[in-house]
């Protein structure tokens, strides 16, 4: 009996923990190269697996039956060995149908633009067609048959209430990058949006989703997709039910797992002293990214001094993509001004969930270590700045009005609720 995931690259795969979470099979990741598809596909050496990028459409050629919903989207994500037989179906559908659901977005009469022209782009048009959408576009960098450029999204369809991101723009370890990008256009076009949806769930929320976020418009990742049509797959592969309050607690187990606590506020609010604590409380790797920067560069106070405010956030910017690009399920502490450039806001919200800490500026004491905020007049300066950008840019605005142990209670409850 053999189950898994078919695909080329998959070392950041999800797919595995989803499926043993149920405890019905083993489950592992088959990885094959596109020179060899053909004799892996001859050979049906496997019980039942999930197809991915590239080979939901290659696998077609080798079914012996093909469901009518994978027929209609040309793509297939599940395929079944029957006695040497095999029979294909798409579950992505199911998947993303309940994944638009669950965030309350109703398409129904809405225009809907679909970014990208793959195999999830035909299953996202499908499933707007099912759910009632008035107007349906592909959209990619050149007009192609069938197809509009993303500036003739802006100009004729500037009025879109959904945007769907299928195209891998975004996806780890390219997280800096977005679909707009070097095409003229933006989110900030479309001034009719009532919510976007990003089939890409690594990282957690990608450049485009915390654009979407940050300027007010709802927005969903790819993750509950994922666990949806895998648990839908996991129905075809044994014959048994999933319940839905079982795809919900994976999906959050696992959402969880990954996501990142940050920690922001100004210097001496208690973040590093509260994050240290929720570390140990919840068995989480724990960063400062203050240490880290002393680590590469020697103390932010030391490099302040020798070269500038602007070359000590160059250098902590870099320190903070690293970071971000390689940690999931940790704690997080940031540098007091670490939220003041964009590109820093985006790397910690990928992975993570921000809470501001908020401390009474009356209670937070200046320290010749910190440059910027040395004394009483500078500290009260900063704070005045930065505190419409603290609110901007967390999720949540939570006061240290009490003691280190309360407030990580507090941000553990809100966490896990």
């Amino acid at each position: 009996m053999r189950y898994g995931l078919l695909g080329e690259k998959l070392p950041h795969s999800f797919s595995k923990e989803i499926h043993e979470k149920l405890g019905r099979y083993t489950y592992e990741l088959i990885e094959v190269e596109k020179e060899d598809f053909a004799s892996f596909a001859e050979k049906r050496d496997f019980t039942a697996i999930n197809i991915t990028i590239p080979y939901k459409r290659d696998i077609i050629p080798y079914l012996e039956t093909i469901s009518e919903q994978a027929e209609k989207i040309g793509a297939v994500n599940v395929a079944i060995n029957k006695g040497g037989k095999l029979h294909g179906y798409n579950t992505d559908f199911i998947g993303l149908k309940m994944l638009i659901l669950r965030a309350g977005f109703d398409f129904s009469g809405k225009t809907v633009l679909i970014l990208g022209f793959g195999g999830t782009s035909r299953t996202a048009y499908a499933v707007c067609e099912d759910l009632g959408a008035k107007c349906i576009k592909y959209v990619k960098r050149k007009a192609d048959e069938n197809v509009i450029s993303y500036a003739d999204a802006a100009r004729d369809y500037a009025e879109a209430e959904y945007i769907i991101n299928t195209s891998p723009a975004g996806m780890y370890p390219h997280t800096d990058e977005s679909p707009f990008d070097g095409s003229g256009v933006s989110l900030a076009d479309f001034k009719n949006l009532r919510g976007l949806v990003d089939v890409i769930y690594n990282p957690l929320r990608t450049k485009l989703m915390n654009e979407a976020l940050l300027a007010g418009i709802p927005a969903v990742d790819g993750l509950y997709m994922l666990v949806a049509q895998a648990t839908a797959a996991a129905e075809l592969f044994t014959g048994e039910p999933v319940a839905d309050d079982v795809t919900e607690k994976i999906f959050k187990d696992i959402f969880l797992a990954k996501q990142n606590i940050v920690l922001t506020g100004m210097p001496g609010c208690g973040k590093s002293t509260v994050g240290a604590l929720l570390a140990e409380k919840m068995g989480r790797a724990f960063y400062d990214t203050d240490e880290e920067f002393t680590k590469k560069y020697g103390t932010p106070a030391d490099y302040i001094r020798e070269k500038g405010e602007a070359a000590f956030r160059d250098a902590e910017s870099a320190v903070i993509a690293e970071l971000c690009a390689q940690t999931v399920g940790a704690v997080i502490s940031t540098g007091g001004g670490a939220v003041l450039r964009h590109e820093n806001v985006l790397a910690l919200r990928g992975n993570g969930k921000i809470y501001f800490i908020d401390r009474d500026i009356a209670d937070i004491i200046p320290t010749s270590d910190r440059p910027l905020s040395s004394d009483r007049e500078m500290l009260e300066k900063r704070y005045a700045e930065r505190f419409p950008i603290y609110t901007g840019t967390c999720d949540v605005h939570m006061e240290n009005d009490g003691t280190a142990e309360a407030l990580a209670e507090k941000i553990i409850a809100d966490f896990e609720g």
